[in-house]
């Protein structure tokens, strides 16, 4: 009884080995290859792209209320509290 008990842990042991000398294979085959880290270029591309657009979103908007609607709005606001005329 002792003996097939053993024989039946060793079998089972041995499944368990190879299953996971599969698995660590399968990955250094994925590291190896080198097509699992494709998506973090993607993504670092992506991130840089919104980024410099963002960037030129600020500046646009920033010379827009500089030169176009702060000057207006002064101008309104000065009109508005001017008591003498």
């Amino acid at each position: 009884m002792f003996k097939k008990a053993k024989s039946f842990i060793q079998t089972k042991v041995q499944a368990v080995k190879e299953r996971c000398a599969e698995k660590l294979t399968q990955k250094a085959h994925e590291v190896l290859d080198g097509t699992v880290a494709e998506a973090y270029v993607d993504t670092g591309v992506k991130v840089l792209i919104a980024v410099v657009l963002g960037a030129l979103l600020l500046t646009l908007l920033y010379a827009l209320f500089n030169d176009t609607i702060m000057p207006n709005v002064t101008s309104k606001v000065q009109e508005l509290f001017n008591y003498a005329g």
